[in-house]
This record gives C-alpha cells, sequence and structure tokens, in this order.
C-alpha cells in the first residue's frame, strides 16, 4: 500500500465511523428525518422480501451499523473496495434523507443544506473510484482475460507440436513402407 493509500483512506473513512456509530448508538435521533427514505423502502421492498426491516429506527441502525464496519474497513485498508462500494451504497439514502435542500423554505439554511448535499455527491465519487481502484495493479478481469490468452495460446502450440509430431511419424512410416516395398521389388526382378 502506498503512502498516499495509508494516509487518505482514514480522512474520509473518520466520517462514516462517526456518524456510523452515533447512528447505530441512538437511531431514534435519526429516524424522523430518515423517513422520507425508509418508508418507500418499508411499503415497496420490504413486504417482496425479507432482508431489510421495515421499522425506520431499524433501517437508522442498520445503514448506520454498515458505515461503521465499512469505515473501520477502509480506514484500516482491510477489503477496501468492498467497503468503499457499502459506504457508497449507505451514502445515497443518507444523503437523500439528511439534506433535502430542495424542501427547504429559507434561503440561508437552504444553501447550507446544499452544501452538504454536495459534499456528500463529492464524497460519493471518492468512494466509487476507490471502489475500483486496483492500486495500479491489473483487475481480476484483466488477469483472467491475460491467463486465458497465455492458456489458448499454450494450447495452441501443443497442438501444433503435436500435429508436427504425428506427421512426422506418418512420413516416416511411408518413407520406411516404401523403403521396404523398393527392396522387394529389386529382389524379385
Amino acid at each position: 500500500m502506498t503512502v498516499l493509500h495509508r494516509v487518505a483512506r482514514p480522512r474520509p473513512a473518520s466520517m462514516f465511523v462517526s456518524g456510523g456509530y452515533s447512528a447505530a448508538r441512538d437511531p431514534a435521533r435519526l429516524a424522523p428525518a430518515a423517513e422520507s427514505v425508509t418508508d418507500p423502502v418499508s411499503t415497496r421492498i420490504a413486504p417482496r422480501t425479507s432482508l431489510p426491516p421495515e421499522d425506520p429506527e431499524r433501517l437508522v441502525r442498520l445503514n448506520g451499523a454498515v458505515q461503521l464496519g465499512a469505515g473501520i474497513l477502509l480506514a484500516l485498508g482491510r477489503a477496501p473496495r468492498p467497503a468503499s462500494a457499502a459506504l457508497a451504497a449507505t451514502l445515497v439514502p443518507t444523503t437523500l434523507a439528511a439534506h433535502r435542500f430542495w424542501t427547504i423554505e429559507d434561503p440561508e439554511e437552504r444553501a447550507a443544506q446544499r452544501i452538504q448535499f454536495l459534499k456528500n455527491a463529492s464524497m460519493l465519487g471518492g468512494l466509487l473510484i476507490a471502489a475500483a481502484d486496483t492500486h495500479s495493479k491489473p483487475s481480476l478481469a484483466y488477469r483472467t482475460r491475460h491467463t486465458v490468452g497465455h492458456v489458448s495460446d499454450a494450447v495452441t502450440h501443443q497442438a501444433h507440436a503435436a500435429a508436427g509430431r504425428v506427421g512426422d511419424a506418418t512420413g516416416s512410416a511411408v518413407d520406411s513402407v516404401t523403403n521396404a516395398v523398393e527392396a522387394a521389388l529389386k529382389q524379385l526382378r
């Protein structure tokens, strides 16, 4: 891991660790603001699956727990790509619930919430970049394609070599038979 990664990763992670801890510890404080996001989840998605809980406080707690865990993983550099992806996924509902600047009438409060919304949108972009970062190493898809190409080349080479050996053996057999037939013909004359 480069020095840049070691220094940079804990910075955004600290915001998620702190906010996630707070949300997981006291979801009742955030649940009223989160209802604009949790209600559609509860009414549309939860009845069809058993995955997300329907209670807004439980959804806030779950979101906070994911932020806490993924934030710690990101800060420590453990599974940074999945951790960044998880944080990006939790940032979207958090931002939509907490920074609904378009619903605010007061111009000063609206401007403040718009700044927070844009800050979170910027963090989302950084998390998506971190989720795709391969640390200057080829991605799994590239390595797979590269390996398949090498295996294909090796198989083709071996097939050509085997065909050459079969051809050589066939040529030797034909030469032997031809020589035997000529020797037999000479003795018959």
